[in-house]
């Protein structure tokens, strides 16, 4: 008797953002102009005949919105959604469609809080369904292909766009047009050839199953702000960001973190304030090295190694969660 194997169960997780949107027929293919976030889910899935042969799927509409709309609320929601999908033994692997812009901080709150080891995938497009050389299908097939494949799982939450597999914990839309929008530091963990992923790295750093973050036991998240270093600063928004409730906020500062001369003192009275200030570069990428510039041990402020201010705020907003202490927070940046 001829057995044949089971096919791969995915579930697909509807947001909206563009690989949710279309033109009105007036705007022609070509046109810029699209509304986000107007298909569902299952009409993507619809419109790809191809994903028939790569798991049995089904869908589901969580949201629709634009990624720009996304809030701390509706993240743990997304969180909560992806792990009971996760937890669920008809389920092998979950693929969120989800806008571009902040899918970065959206895989990375995943690759931290969902303890699950099944691949976990999110995907978007740069351009509507409409458009003349839409990218959306494409990137949902390549998603469902990792998903669906077995060598994906363990390997944290990924991002799979323009035929590139990217770790959550790297990965950042570098590009406001092109379909290489998205690119690692480190590089992508792999790309998608001939319908299957094939892996040239492994992620080091703790996620979903070695994680101390379960999204289980978080209810909210404390408020972080984030502040971007440019010429002339003023310490207002620093002090609106406390006014507001902020238990931390992150200095997005020149170069490796640089903090002005200037604004040393306001650092440093935010930290007496018990404000946890965290130390990143607006770069993007590269380590910030603590001491350097700025007196971290006598301020007490912490430095997020090579993460990006967005990142920081999620991981300084987690590890919040578990301790309040600067050294601790700061074991927790250079374990994550």
């Amino acid at each position: 008797m001829t057995t044949h194997a089971r096919r791969p169960r995915i579930a697909l997780v509807g947001t909206g953002g563009t690989i949710a949107g279309a033109a009105p027929a007036q705007a022609g293919a070509t046109s810029a102009a699209y509304q986000s976030a107007v298909v569902t889910a299952r009409d993507l899935i619809d419109r790809i005949p191809a994903l028939a042969q790569v798991a049995d799927l089904q869908a589901e509409q969580l949201m629709q919105i634009d990624s720009a709309d996304f809030t701390d609320e509706q993240l743990l929601a997304l969180s909560r959604r992806v792990s009971a999908l996760c937890a669920r033994d008809d389920i092998d692997g979950v693929v969120v469609a989800h806008g571009t812009d902040t899918m970065e901080e959206s895989a990375y709150f995943l690759h931290l809080t969902v303890q699950s080891a099944k691949p976990i995938v999110l995907t978007g497009a740069m351009r509507p369904g409409t458009a003349l050389a839409a990218d959306g299908p494409a990137n949902l097939l390549h998603a469902m292909a990792v998903a669906a494949h077995a060598s994906s799982a363990g390997r944290g939450v990924l991002v799979v766009m323009n035929e590139e597999v990217h770790s959550a914990r790297d990965v950042a839309k570098v590009n406001a047009m092109r379909l290489d929008a998205f690119a690692s530091p480190h590089g992508p963990l792999g790309a998608v050839v001939e319908g299957a992923p094939r892996w040239y790295r492994a992620v080091a750093r703790p996620h979903t199953m070695s994680s101390e973050f379960d999204i289980a036991a978080i209810d909210t998240l404390p408020l972080v702000g984030v502040v971007t270093s440019h010429g002339q600063m003023r310490r207002d928004i620093y002090d609106a960001w406390v006014a507001a409730g902020a238990r931390a906020i992150v200095h997005a500062g020149f170069g490796g973190g640089t903090v002005p001369a200037y604004l040393k003192p306001v650092l440093a009275a935010l930290c007496a304030q018990c404000v946890l200030v965290v130390r990143a570069s607006r770069v993007g990428a590269g380590a910030v090295i603590r001491n350097a510039n700025f007196d971290d041990d006598a301020c007490g402020s912490v430095v997020t190694d090579d993460q990006n201010p967005p990142r920081a705020r999620l991981l300084a907003a987690l590890a919040l969660t578990r301790t309040s202490a600067p050294s601790g927070v700061q074991a927790i940046f250079d374990r994550y």
